[in-house]
């Protein structure tokens, strides 16, 4: 393993985040609350994603009935709950007390003071047992100054899923650890294997945390890079070229239609309902598609994330929970977070709506429950051992300047990932070359590292 210079990424943070992660103010009233919650309240702003849904659910009827702390919910997508989040956070409005926040903004945002340290929190509620969180978890939630920010909701790495019966059928084999010639080779047999089925499903959807995501992986897997250990732009290179151009070729002949528009929430429901053979994607995807009500309960398969010159390539991502600092209701936000990421609330789930669904992938104790074992059989030691084996302080094959597999751990990614998301997709969209949008995002790169040159 190659040792990481990480000398510029933090020192910038409380600068630069100011001017990359905010996106031009609006009014602070939102879809979830008229401003700072108050009382025994408190406003909780999340993603869309399936768990979080689920636990929209079970909080009246649970927390609040044993709490009395009454939690009102802005549910939004991907791409909006950011914008939203930055917002607030960036300008401590207190609007909302409590959000989902990943691995990429937890050290961002607290190092810019935006959140509450959980530490007293944690060690005054020994029921939550912090050391039962997955290592890979707490680390990558705790900031530059050694104070954890961030709780794990679910955990997740990256991996390969396929319809066993559609492979048996067509006579073909899935090898244990696949490399992504061999994924193309087979997205290619079983395109239209059923009556309108597409070979694979990968996410075109713009968006560093959409698109970007599963092609950076692939990019670090074919020996390509963002930037070098000197902060040089590197998209122009011969190997970020060839990933990409791999991906829109892989997904333009063989992926879902209208591609350029399908993110994580568009491929799971293609692989729910019978279009695509394969998905590469998140691991938390599987808690869906083997859910008791799903259609293809027990016809997937699960294999590692596809490699080409590296070992593994799967990512490290976690929806956790931080509490802004400017809320005036942390200690019932802190409650809600225990309950959330606690133990009873994953039997909870369990039993309430299925095992399958059960938000895994931050505790150790969930793979040693009998039930969710033998629910979640087909991918939970798959999952478990992706997030052991992801690797953001060397995900490629060089030295990088900054943390982060799928994302790089510097505040400018989030403008940056998502203005490269867009050229991308356009190439996807047949709009414009992979050569045109890379020569377009190498421009965009050089401007970011040039504030890292000689840090």
């Amino acid at each position: 393993m190659r040792t990481q210079s990480r000398r510029a990424p933090r020192t910038l943070f409380a600068v630069a985040a100011i001017g990359t992660l905010i996106t031009p103010l609006a009014a602070c009233s939102g879809a979830g609350g008229s401003g700072s919650s108050d009382g025994d309240a408190i406003n909780v702003l999340m993603v869309n994603n399936p768990q979080m849904v689920e636990l929209q659910k079970l909080t009246a009827d649970h927390f609040t009935k044993d709490t009395g702390i009454e939690v009102n919910f802005t549910v939004l997508p991907e791409n909006d709950v950011r914008d939203k989040i930055s917002q607030d956070f960036a300008n401590q409005a207190g609007q909302y007390d409590v959000a989902t926040l990943s691995n990429y903004e937890i050290p961002i945002y607290a190092k810019n003071g935006w959140l509450h340290s959980l530490d007293s929190y944690v060690e005054g509620d020994t029921a939550f047992d912090q050391d039962d969180v997955l290592t890979p978890m707490t680390q990558a939630l705790t900031a530059e100054d050694g104070k954890l920010y961030g709780e794990p909701f679910y955990g997740e790495s990256s991996f390969l899923m396929y319809r066993k019966d559609v492979f048996e059928k067509a006579g073909l084999t899935m090898p244990e650890k696949p490399t992504w010639n061999q994924v193309a080779d087979l997205a290619a047999k079983v395109d239209a294997a059923e009556s309108g089925m597409k070979g694979i499903c990968l996410r075109g959807l713009p968006g560093w945390g959409e698109v970007m995501a599963p092609l950076t992986t692939v990019v670090n897997t074919f020996g390509g890079t963002w930037f070098d250990e000197n902060w040089q732009a590197r998209l122009d290179s011969k190997e970020f070229k060839e990933a990409t151009q791999f991906y829109v070729d892989l997904v333009r002949e063989h992926g879902e239609s209208g591609a350029a528009q399908a993110g994580y929430a568009e491929c799971l429901n293609n692989m729910t309902q019978g279009k695509t053979a394969m998905w590469y994607d998140a691991t938390a995807g599987a808690g869906s598609l083997e859910a008791k009500d799903s259609p293809v309960k027990g016809k997937i398969g699960y294999v590692p994330a596809p490699v080409e010159k590296t070992d593994s390539s799967g990512w490290l991502y976690t929806w956790a929970w931080g509490i802004q600092k400017a809320s005036g209701n942390a200690e019932n936000a802190w409650k809600f977070i225990s309950w959330a990421s606690g133990k009873e609330y994953e039997k909870l789930v369990g039993e309430q709506i299925g095992w399958s669904n059960v938000p895994a992938g931050k505790r150790a104790s969930t793979y040693d429950i009998p039930e969710y074992r033998s629910e979640a059989a087909a991918f939970a030691d798959v999952t478990r051992d992706a997030i052991a084996g992801a690797k953001p302080e060397d995900p490629g094959v060089q030295p990088r300047p900054a943390p982060g597999i799928q994302f790089v751990g510097i505040p400018e990614f989030t403008d940056l990932g998502t203005k490269v998301s867009q050229e991308i997709s356009s190439a996807i969209a047949g709009r414009q070359s992979v050569d045109s949008a890379l020569k377009k995002a190498q421009s965009l790169a050089e401007a970011v590292g040039k504030k890292y040159e000689g840090s």
